[in-house]
């Protein structure tokens, strides 16, 4: 996944994204919780998660818009903020005192698993904001830069269809230029602190500014939300919104692009570090850990999963050749990479083929889902091409969850500018990931459970919601997929890539790797261009850990599954097994693990 604005980007913004706006019901999480555990603490509860999830969405106006939540379309928020960076702060430990003080024991089993999620999210989000990361407000990955051009080509997040959302996204952008005030000073203190990108990494940050930092205002992507105007406007009205758009491109917008894009190529890149892995930085030790911990909600040394990545490959590369051999291909592994890359067979020959066939996956599964799962979204997703001014940073597909009101469909995006960059063979295990029952299944499910409190609904926890869409792609026999090697292998293929991410991110973060060594590893044991393997080696220079929850997030779901067969026999229902991992939204692991233990446990004596 990405990290453009999307939800499985929550754990990141939380400890990040700050807004210049004061909840003004700030403070009030003790004394409400403290008033209400002594009659009734499930009330006391859901006071303080509903609290703090309003506050949050005050700090995060960016993610309020990502949810459906209209009321802040008119904040940007100022991440570089160090004044509202300790004031989150602050609200996180407020809330988790609160939240320690209610008697857990006085709670249902469901109010339980509440606290114990909400207490998880404070402690984790605590211990990532003791690190500098605002010293870094830009990567590849993500960026307001880059949040801001998606919402301002008017095929974003935020709505445009009346004056009022026009008026809001305008008051919205005028902010643009203070944040670029604010990242430049932290970019500043980053150099002097020795807290920077890996200049490799930075490199590929720079196209993306120049790319925004047009010199023609025509050009500029911001000018499509002008295309979103209602039609039905009088003339006056639409001249005055058009030359308010017009004043904020040329006047604003663009010479702050410039000024961010100057500073970054003259002033950034040449002072950035040039070690690959984080323990290079500051403490990066023990800032690893925390990412580790972060990410994947498990105190697991950095060797240990480097050896279970190891395990992991082998046993990968062991069934890849089972399928070389089915093939009668004769050469080995290698040679049967180099002859599927070859194969033009391989690729579609246009953009609209390439999307025309994920959607001929989807309804080629959507008629099996009700065979595997008994709790399937309301919300439908559309297959949609990457926009053109951001698809040179994006991976080849992603996913973008539905509204909450449901006016919006989730949305399975595909970068279509390089046909060679989605093979044929890894449609359908992408499609299974990124889609249904993967991604699109996980989060519009959960956030379509209205009796979970907010926080819950529009949580992520990354370990969860990379290992349920892993797990996902191990679904696609029954879903009338994987009838063909070449997808079969493709599969394995994909879970290849993040078996060998546990190698590799532990690699380079913890074992000194460089990055050449990383990208050889990553081509030695699967099917990768040299340009992805680049692309995916310094997404994790740039975002250690995120990379670490897909293999593990899977294996303990595929455990768990294989715990409850064991134990139940023949009483074993796949259908209900999903519904329990999916019906609370996404869990750490660990709480998921004691949730499902305990429903093997009620389904055995039942």
């Amino acid at each position: 996944m990405p990290r453009e604005l999307t939800i499985t980007r929550l754990a990141a913004c939380l400890g990040l994204s700050l807004c210049c706006v004061c909840s003004p019901a700030q403070g009030t999480e003790p004394a409400a919780a403290a008033a209400l555990q002594q009659t009734d603490p499930a009330a006391a509860l859901q006071t303080l998660v509903e609290s703090h999830f309003e506050q949050t969405l005050e700090l995060m106006p960016l993610f309020a818009t990502a949810i459906g939540d209209t009321r802040y379309d008119d904040r940007l928020g100022n991440p570089a903020s160090l004044a509202e960076r300790a004031r989150f702060a602050a609200l996180q430990q407020r809330s988790l005192a609160a939240a320690r003080a209610l008697p857990r024991d006085r709670l249902s089993a469901a109010d339980q698993l509440t606290l114990d999620v909400f207490i998880d999210e404070r402690e984790k989000t605590i211990a990532a904001v003791q690190f500098p990361e605002h010293l870094m407000p830009i990567t590849q990955l993500n960026s307001i830069a880059v949040d801001l051009a998606v919402l301002g080509s008017g095929a974003g997040q935020q709505p445009l269809a009346t004056v009022a959302q026009h008026e809001a996204w305008l008051a919205r952008a005028a902010q643009f230029p203070a944040w670029v005030d604010s990242a430049i000073a932290n970019m500043r203190e980053g150099i002097a602190r020795g807290v920077t990108l890996p200049r490799r990494a930075a490199l590929k940050v720079q196209p993306q500014l120049d790319a925004l930092a047009v010199s023609d205002p025509q050009q500029s992507v911001f000018r499509g939300a002008i295309a979103r105007l209602p039609a039905d406007l009088s003339a006056p009205e639409r001249e005055r919104l058009i030359a308010a758009y017009e004043t904020l491109i040329a006047g604003q917008l663009l010479p702050a692009y410039r000024k961010l894009a100057t500073f970054f190529a003259q002033e950034y890149v040449p002072a950035c570090r040039n070690s690959d892995g984080w323990s290079a930085l500051p403490d990066g030790q023990a800032w690893y850990r925390e990412r580790i911990r972060a990410n994947t909600g498990l105190d697991l040394p950095a060797e240990k999963i480097h050896a279970i990545g190891l395990g992991e490959v082998a046993r990968i590369r062991y069934e890849m050749e089972r399928v070389r051999i089915k093939l009668g291909f004769k050469g080995d592994l290698r040679a049967f990479f180099r002859h599927l890359a070859n194969d033009p067979h391989s690729y579609h020959n246009s953009p609209e083929a390439l999307l025309e066939g994920f959607r001929d996956i989807k309804r080629r599964v959507d008629p099996h889902l009700p065979e595997l799962f008994s709790l399937r979204p309301k919300a439908d997703y559309e297959v949609r091409a990457v926009e053109a001014f951001r698809a040179n940073a994006s991976p080849g597909a992603f996913y973008q969850m539905p509204s909450e009101d449901g006016s919006r469909a989730g949305i399975f995006y595909v970068n279509t500018r390089d046909l060679r960059a989605i093979p044929v063979w890894g449609m359908e295990t992408l499609s299974l990931h990124e889609a249904a029952p993967g991604h699109h299944f996980q989060m519009s499910i959960a956030q379509e459970l209205n009796g979970l409190p907010r926080f819950r609904r529009f949580a992520s926890d990354n370990a969860y919601v990379e290992g349920w869409a892993l797990y996902a792609e191990t679904l696609g026999r029954p879903l009338g997929l994987f009838s063909d090697p070449y997808q079969w292998f493709g599969k394995l293929n994909d879970e290849m890539l993040r078996a060998s991410r546990l190698v590799v991110d532990t690699g380079l973060h913890a074992m000194g790797w460089s990055r050449e060594r990383a990208i050889a590893y990553m081509q030695q044991n699967q099917l990768m261009s040299d340009g992805d393997a680049v692309i995916e080696v310094e997404r994790y220079m740039a975002d250690p850990g995120q990379a670490l929850g897909y293999k593990l997030g899977q294996l303990r779901i595929l455990a768990l599954r294989h715990e409850a067969e064991q134990r139940l026999g023949a009483r074993f229902d796949l259908r209900a097994f999903h519904r329990e991992v999916l019906v609370d939204g996404a869990l750490p692991l660990p709480v998921l693990e004691t949730k499902i233990r305990r429903w093997i446990d009620r389904q055995a004596a039942g």
